[in-house]
């Protein structure tokens, strides 16, 4: 039995300040570059392909080896295991081998004395590459029947004959761009060579695990022999799950090459070239529905810009069909989606995880639907909500997964009644009717996401607590710390545990030498898993501790408890630091190692069906906009949103979370426009061309709340996840300015708006597509 507390525990539900918050303000937290360097540190870069698509003839690197402070020169038949870091199908060489598939591939490494020094040797090779027709768009892909993994299809019901007996059909089309990670610190690692073949890699990366096997391929050495470290990101959101293994295999078969320890930082511009996005897609639908705007059946085809290899693709592309509904039911469903090979650097994970563009679509499809019938489009969103609706129980996904949880319906009223959305509806109405040139426009959309990795076996974690003999507690986990807040509520959690103040508790770095075999920090799971297998190792520790203090005194364990750094007992109070000194000198076992897997899951990857989810989250947002109908331009004026966060465990974290999840999706669907050149080279490589949020375009009424909910399974105290779900609440803004976009085309209009809306596609909107 757990021991009982007295009283409420101190840290869980409190907004406490970032672990990291008074380093960042100081300047003195330590990420990667910022590390001691070993004497004789090397610096590297990259060599990078000037082509698309091409057969390598010949790299001449004599004056790369001749330049100043040159150390070492490395191509892919330098590298001594395997010459791949591709994390799910071996198909991304570390360094191109004979063929170039994307403009700004590395075909080569420079090791030299200085940053500085390598940089410019890399541009001193001459390249002779026979340059082969390139395949750049996932139109082009679909178009070739160029895959870099086969089509999928789910199906439920019969989408033909649905649509066919629907009172209502429309059919459309809409392109969704790709998004810039744009973390702050970019892509880099150091390997620093130990005794008897070891390497200790220090790297910015969400999954240790995975770069302890990927360089130990690279090196052809065997895991124990490496490990991997990280003890703060400056951001990842998705891109230093996989693509964080390039740079690391690279810095580590230099340093085993040279002996020397080898650091290398990419550029931002190089960083921009070399690394993938979120992927791009061309969608297309037919839907059909009934006059209140109640989808009957529904054809979605998902086209998808996946670059050169498959990367993490298949499992994007897999939630992307999965979240296809969003919150809203569909009874006869086809879905198709298209994996697209281009010549283009290979697009990964991305905050939401392909989720954001499953979403969109059939977002897109309501907001359709409403606008063909001339009915609000809350009012259809609400139509067509999983629940009792018509007689039906309307609560079965497309993958056959039962929502048992669904919150949406209220959470959505709720937001509708304090946001004035009614009002403020009739009133944007009113003004629209009376300003030709500025046009308001206003849109409510929900969030039903769902939480765990699809790769079922990633749903695990390891942890590792001690308890010192002073009292104070260090805590090591799988998880890594990219700002979000993970160690901060892990803390918090292990405070909890033994009803101590937070400072006592101390989170050392994220190594594969303490916890080996580390899921990665992604979909929004890092403080569900790491947070439990922490929660059993210190409830593990807490049982002895009762044992120990109940045996002395003759009482049932079950009597002791902890709580403001005491522990108590009928007849006895003592402070933990004391008891943990007795508890030690009686040889009682002070540490352990906590495990959890998540429960429930299951789902079978070949028919797409199962329970892929362990639970849901929920939200909805609520924006007003205005455009100039002269320029394209537009101000995001109000927005209002509403998350369901289960039982927080840290508001203050939680709600910055949601904010800033807000603002980087409205960055994607906004700003943020990758343009690539017609010989696939990418012109928007730097923040001067590609333009993600600034604080100018804070909304100035901004209104963040968070729903009254605890999750009904059994998460860490009930909490839900917070990273990814609120990324999707940004779709209120793009559909905002489309509602304002067809407020000046007329009543019945459906803008060809494609995201990202900047002020040009506004502009092209407004010109029924096409801009003289």
């Amino acid at each position: 039995m757990n021991a009982p507390y007295r009283s409420p525990p101190p840290g869980i539900g409190a907004g406490l300040p970032h672990e990291s918050a008074h380093l960042h303000v100081a300047g003195t937290a330590s990420y990667t570059d910022d590390l001691p360097e070993p004497t004789g540190t090397l610096h590297a870069a990259l060599g990078l392909s000037n082509v698309a698509h091409g057969r390598i003839r010949a790299i001449d690197l004599s004056a790369v080896r001749a330049a100043p402070g040159v150390r070492a020169v490395i191509v892919a038949a330098d590298i001594p295991g395997v010459n791949d870091c591709g994390p799910v199908k071996h198909d991304d060489p570390i360094l191109a081998d004979g063929l170039v598939m994307f403009h700004g591939q590395p075909l080569f490494a420079v090791a030299a004395d200085s940053h500085e020094q390598a940089r410019r040797a890399a541009r001193l090779a001459t390249l002779d590459i026979d340059a082969l027709p390139a395949i750049l768009s996932a139109e082009a892909a679909a178009e070739a029947a160029s895959w870099v993994l086969p089509p999928v299809d789910v199906r439920r019901g019969d989408a033909e004959a649905a649509l066919a007996a629907a009172p209502h059909r429309l059919a459309g089309q809409v392109t969704l761009g790709g998004q810039e990670h744009f973390y702050l610190e970019g892509q880099i690692a150091c390997a620093i060579p130990g005794d008897d073949n070891t390497l200790h890699v220090h790297s910015s990366t969400q999954h240790p695990t995975e770069m302890q096997h990927a360089v130990a391929h690279a090196l052809g050495w065997r895991a124990h022999q490496v490990t991997a470290e990280c003890r703060r990101m400056g951001g990842g959101f998705g891109g230093k799950e996989s693509q964080s293994a390039q740079i690391a295999c690279v810095a580590a078969v230099l340093a085993v090459r040279t002996g020397r320890a080898v650091k290398l930082r990419l550029d931002r511009d190089d960083d921009m070239r070399i690394t993938g996005k979120r992927h791009d897609f061309h969608i297309q639908y037919e839907a059909g529905f009934d006059d209140g705007g109640v989808l009957h059946g529904l054809k979605l085809h998902l086209a998808s810009r996946c670059g050169f290899s498959a990367d993490l693709s298949g499992p994007v592309n897999d939630r992307a069909v999965f979240h296809a509904d969003n919150a809203y039911y569909l009874d006869a469903v086809a879905i198709r989606s298209l994996r697209g090979l281009t010549h283009t650097v290979s697009n990964t994970a991305f905050r939401g995880f392909g989720g954001p563009q499953g979403m969109f679509a059939i977002e897109s499809v309501i907001d359709d639907i409403a606008r063909h019938l001339q009915l609000d489009p809350l009012a259809v969103r609400q139509a067509n909500f999983y629940g009792d609706s018509q007689g039906a129980l309307r609560n079965t996904t497309h993958y056959g997964m039962k929502v048992e949880d669904n919150v949406i319906a209220p959470l959505v009223a709720q937001l509708a009644r304090d946001a004035d959305y009614a009002r403020r509806r009739d009133a944007i109405t009113t003004f629209n009717a009376t300003s030709p040139v500025i046009k308001r426009g206003l849109a409510l959309t929900p969030v039903k996401f769902g939480i765990s990795f699809t790769a079922t076996f990633y749903n695990q974690a390891g942890a590792l607590v001690h308890v010192y003999n002073d009292g104070t507690v260090l805590v090591s986990h799988g998880g890594t710390e990219m700002g979000q807040g993970l160690y901060t509520k892990i803390r918090q959690i292990v405070a909890h545990e033994f009803g101590l103040p937070v400072e006592d508790v101390r989170l050392s770095s994220t190594d594969t030498s303490r916890v080996p075999n580390t899921s990665a920090t992604a979909a929004s799971s890092g403080t569900d898993l790491n947070g439990k297998a922490a929660q059993v190792a210190c409830q593990t520790i807490r049982r002895r501790i009762a044992g120990f203090v109940a045996e002395r005194l003759g009482v049932s364990a079950d009597a002791v408890i902890f709580t403001a750094g005491q522990v108590s007992a009928p007849g006895f109070d003592a402070t933990f630091a004391q008891v943990v000194a007795d508890a030690y000198r009686a040889r009682v076992q002070l540490w352990d190692a906590g495990f959890y897997k998540t429960p429930r899951i299951h789902y079978d990857p070949v028919t797409m069906q199962g329970r892929p989810f362990y639970y849901f989250a929920y939200g909805a947002a609520v924006s007003e906009v205005a455009i100039d109908t002269l320029t394209g331009e537009y101000k995001v004026l109000r927005v209002d949103i509403l998350h369901d966060v289960g039982k927080s465990i840290n508001p203050a974290i939680d709600i910055g979370q949601i904010e800033g999840g807000f603002i980087q999706g409205m960055g994607w669907l906004t700003t943020e426009e990758l343009v690539y050149k017609a010989d696939g080279s990418l012109a928007t490589h730097a923040p001067s061309t590609y333009k993600i949020p600034a604080v100018s375009d804070l909304p100035p009424v901004f209104n963040v709340r968070l729903f009254d909910n605890a999750n009904a399974e059994d998460s860490i105290h009930r909490a839900k996840a917070v990273g990814e779900p609120p990324l999707m609440l940004a779709f209120s803004v793009f559909f905002a300015l489309r509602d304002a976009v067809a407020a000046a085309l007329g009543p019945d209009a459906r803008p060809q708006l494609d995201a990202p809306a900047t002020p040009e596609a506004i502009l092209k909107a407004l010109h029924g597509g096409t801009l003289a």
